[in-house]
């Protein structure tokens, strides 16, 4: 299959705001065939261009004793006028000004071209020197085609751009949707007493159980699925970076049947949450459709210059010959990327990730959180356990401050914050705590912990 019906059938699978704003490929493909068509006009044909474009390169030494440059008399550069601001190809021409001998059958073709283009001279622009005549032939089919490619560029980088501002209005306001509908536990419970160390009874920190009028939890596990699923981009060593199109539309289902499958979608209690996720797959699927967009654009671009190159013989503006794509309009080929960290950014923070939060010993989180004079962080029972081991070093930097830790290292607004955020794993963690504290009591007793009490 040609890729201009590829690509237009990849454009209709695309939505409407963004396939009326792609590189138009079939437009430029007709202003290439004038462009060849011109050149005919003129004698120019492929091989022939080519061979004089070839005669502007320093000759060999043996085309020098060849005397390639006085058999043909010619020199041609195929060049881009600067002072007009805009893309304006040209053939500057280099000719003898005298006429050819009367035996034209000996001479080679390009001189025969060279010569005939010369009695054009008063037409063109012409500037005599010595005996050389220098001719100025505009192209105007081929500026036609640049101004085109650069027009449609610009729009599409345009268009890009008022995408990116629109994804992040959308994202805005998903982001206070969901913030409205996971709240913790204390803007949804009245019951909820901060704790400080002012307070009396500030030692016997209290869980109150969660309140039913948030998704919290819901939502907390959506979000920690779509990380692990790593959609668009892998942060695993041997296929880190930007996934393929194909990969990420996998994942991207996969993700969503995850969702179902553990029934995630039903457990959301509220109505707006369940538009919110609704929403947050879209703003995905947008995200896999603006990476297929602005692939396809690219290789259009890179086909549309390859046939430029191939039908016309004229230099490749992607090679040595830089002047063009210095003025065509740039495009934000990574849009796609920063799309997904405005999600990483914007959207995801909006719910606190236990792994942020857990003890670097134990691993789960750290309630009742003992902040060192190091600055780190442990649970208080991880502590108790060093200090009872006579253990002084901070596990993390060696810091001698474990022994000196007391009743005013404990971090009493992230004590709040854990109690706020996460009520049922502080809850789970404040039992194990008082569980394990009075075993260690019952061994220090000579009791066995795991006995049973038998009543005689």
């Amino acid at each position: 299959m040609h890729f201009s019906k590829t690509f237009a059938q990849l454009l209709r699978d695309l939505p409407p705001e963004l396939s009326e704003n792609a590189i138009e490929y079939r437009r430029l493909k007709k202003l290439l065939n004038q462009v060849t068509r011109e050149l005919a006009a003129l004698g120019l044909s492929p091989t022939v261009l080519h061979d004089l474009l070839q005669s502007n390169a320093e000759p060999s030494g043996k085309e020098k004793e060849k005397g390639r440059d006085s058999e043909t008399g010619a020199r041609l550069l195929y060049e881009f006028n600067d002072d007009v601001g805009h893309i304006e190809p040209r053939l500057r021409l280099w000719v003898d000004s005298t006429d050819p001998p009367d035996d034209v059958e000996g001479k080679p073709q390009v001189a025969l071209v060279a010569w005939a283009l010369q009695r054009h001279a008063e037409a063109q622009n012409a500037v005599l020197n010595s005996n050389k005549v220098e001719l100025v032939i505009p192209l105007v089919s081929d500026s036609a085609f640049f101004q085109l490619l650069a027009a449609t560029l610009q729009a599409l980088a345009d268009h890009l751009i008022a995408t990116h501002a629109q994804f992040v209005e959308t994202l805005k306001d998903l982001t206070k949707v969901v913030s409205d509908s996971a709240r913790p536990v204390s803007s949804t419970s009245t019951s909820f007493k901060p704790l400080s160390a002012l307070r009396s009874d500030a030692g016997g920190a209290r869980v109150s159980a969660s309140s039913r009028k948030s998704d919290l939890y819901s939502w907390r596990e959506i979000f920690q699925l779509y990380v692990e699923t790593e959609i668009f981009e892998s942060v695993n060593e041997r296929d880190r970076g930007s996934r393929t199109i194909e990969d990420a539309e996998t994942r991207l289902t996969q993700f969503a049947e995850r969702v179902k499958t553990r029934g995630l979608d039903r457990e959301l209690k509220l109505q707006q949450s369940h538009k919110a996720l609704d929403s947050f797959l879209e703003l995905n699927s947008f995200i896999l459709n603006v990476k297929k967009f602005e692939l396809a654009n690219a290789e259009a671009m890179r086909k549309i210059l390859k046939k430029h190159t191939k039908r016309t013989a004229l230099p490749a503006p992607d090679s040595s010959n830089t002047a063009p794509l210095a003025l065509l309009p740039a495009t934000n080929t990574l849009l796609p990327r920063t799309l997904v960290q405005e999600l990483g950014t914007t959207l995801l923070p909006v719910i606190p990730s236990l792994d942020d939060y857990a003890c670097l010993i134990c691993l789960s989180i750290a309630f009742k959180p003992i902040r060192l004079a190091c600055g780190h962080l442990f649970c208080v029972r991880c502590l108790v356990k060093m200090q009872k081991r006579g253990s002084d070093d901070c596990p993390m930097c060696r810091a001698p401050c474990v022994l000196i830790a007391d009743r005013s290292n404990v971090d009493w607004a992230l004590l709040n914050f854990m109690r706020d955020w996460f009520p049922e794993e502080a809850s789970i963690k404040l039992r194990q705590n008082e569980r394990e504290a009075a075993d260690e009591q019952m061994a220090e007793l000579g009791m066995d912990p795991n006995q049973r009490c038998r009543v005689m």
